[in-house]
């Protein structure tokens, strides 16, 4: 793979850039299980190291593809993970960006012109997908005919909020939700989550956030699969649409927190058999985080947010979230004052 170390540390701050661009288009193959080739990444290195521009470094790809057509049963799609990192790689490279149902129509289709034959169009079918953190269960996306309304609804209620007086934690839980709603209406058939995630750098910057590329490229499966959970319910397990897993990415990508970031934690089975039961053997079902926080409570119960986020390693806010949700199941209940009490946990 590229050695981004490297250039992250010794190279000039353009080529640093490219080298985080690069990484994090590769990275976001990912999302749909695709690597790229050893060729895509030595065509990378060069335009990291400037000996050719972005340009060329698609025209590159576009002909290697073009003279070595795929033989009958190819079936890795490495064609598709070269070309559309360097389109990817194109995209973020450029200081452009209008928020709007057009621009993210318009970079799936530049990610994926030639590619899938609905590039750039709304897809006018329903569909399905089993999931591998849903047990091979799917999420609901939206309908083919609400498709259009629901794009052109969910980016005028965005473009109308005010994101005045709120602090950058609420800022950003509000910004995941956004982009996990927009996740979830799937307008094309396929490449909606590398749309997704290419449209919310570029909107993530018009805020003045530095935003940290390279998370979503060693990430990248994960915040597809949180995305997946915060659009999922299934009142019969106990399971519920969750927002948790994506704070925890975006507390990382945006707040500089440490989460831990694994896709074990994500899965239902995880959340499924986190359970508790009370004297009267009822059963509260809670999330892999909560039940966590829950037992470090129990082992500690004079222990207060910050000891508790540093001993799971997850942020503070997301213990503090944790507990709130722990209070009101009856959970766990602070008895005392927040400096000399303690907590009673069922």
């Amino acid at each position: 793979m590229i050695d981004l170390e490297n250039y992250v540390t010794q190279g000039e701050p353009d080529q640093k850039e490219r080298g985080y661009i690069w990484h994090t288009a590769i990275g976001l193959q990912k999302t749909d299980g695709l690597e790229v080739s050893d060729y895509l990444i030595s065509i990378a290195n060069q335009n990291i190291n400037g000996d050719i521009t972005i340009d060329e470094a698609q025209k590159l790809i576009e002909d290697y593809y073009e003279q070595r057509p795929l033989q009958p049963g190819d079936s890795t799609r490495t064609d598709e993970a070269d070309k559309v990192s360097t389109r990817v790689t194109q995209i973020l490279a450029e200081k452009t960006f209008s928020f709007s149902p057009v621009e993210y129509i318009t970079i799936h289709r530049r990610l994926f012109d030639g590619i899938y034959k609905h590039a750039g169009k709304i897809r006018d079918y329903n569909i399905s997908k089993k999931e591998w953190v849903l047990n091979g269960e799917t999420v609901y996306y939206a309908s083919a005919g609400s498709i259009k309304d629901t794009l052109e609804y969910d980016f005028a209620q965005e473009k109308e909020f005010r994101y005045k007086g709120l602090s950058i934690s609420q800022t950003t839980e509000h910004i995941a939700r956004f982009v996990s709603g927009l996740w979830q209406i799937h307008a094309f058939g396929e490449g909606n989550t590398r749309t997704t995630a290419v449209f919310t750098i570029k909107y993530l910057r018009t805020f003045g956030f530095e935003v940290s590329n390279e998370l979503f490229a060693n990430n990248a499966w994960f915040f597809r699969n949180a995305l997946v959970r915060a659009n999922y319910n299934n009142i019969k397990l106990g399971i519920h649409a969750t927002q948790e897993y994506l704070d925890l990415f975006f507390g990382n990508l945006l707040l500089g927190e440490k989460n831990t970031l694994k896709n074990r934690d994500i899965h239902i089975s995880t959340e499924a058999n986190d359970t508790v039961n009370d004297t009267v053997n009822d059963t509260v079902k809670i999330s892999a985080v909560q039940q966590k926080v829950l037992t470090a409570l129990k082992e500690n119960p004079h222990a207060t947010a910050k000891p508790v986020s540093k001993q799971l390693r997850v942020s503070e806010i997301t213990v503090k979230r944790a507990v709130s949700a722990l209070k009101t199941a009856g959970l766990a209940k602070r008895v005392g004052s927040d400096k000399t009490g303690h907590w009673v946990v069922k």
